[in-house]
């Protein structure tokens, strides 16, 4: 497998859970064969206002800058038009099967591991 799915807000954590599950999961698929992770986080559509999405995106801008992930996506960047999805798309075959391509869903973000 080279490409894994992960949903932080099921079961309805805490943001600091789901963080927490995030950074746990990015550390699983580096000690793996896991070239990215899609984390479902929502958006907020149902009263939350979004805080685990906002959340997930400071943690990945973080991240990022600390070289511990090469890159990330959002759900509106997940197209066969982007660049970046195409780099994740050419290293995990199996992540051309993902229903949210070129869905533009705001409730996720595509991790691409270093």
């Amino acid at each position: 497998m080279d490409f894994k799915v992960i949903n932080l807000k099921e079961f309805n954590p805490s943001v600091e859970l789901a963080i927490a599950n995030l950074e746990i999961e990015i550390e699983l698929a580096k000690s793996s064969n896991i070239k990215a992770i899609k984390f479902i986080h929502g958006y907020g559509s149902h009263g939350a206002g979004g805080a685990i999405c906002l959340a997930v995106r400071r943690k990945l801008i973080s991240l990022v800058k600390n070289k511990i992930i090469k890159f990330y996506i959002t759900g509106s960047e997940w197209t066969l038009e982007d660049e970046r999805a195409r780099e994740i798309i050419y290293a995990c075959p199996s992540s051309s099967l993902d229903e949210d391509i070129g869905h533009f869903n705001p409730g996720i973000t595509i991790v691409c591991i270093n």
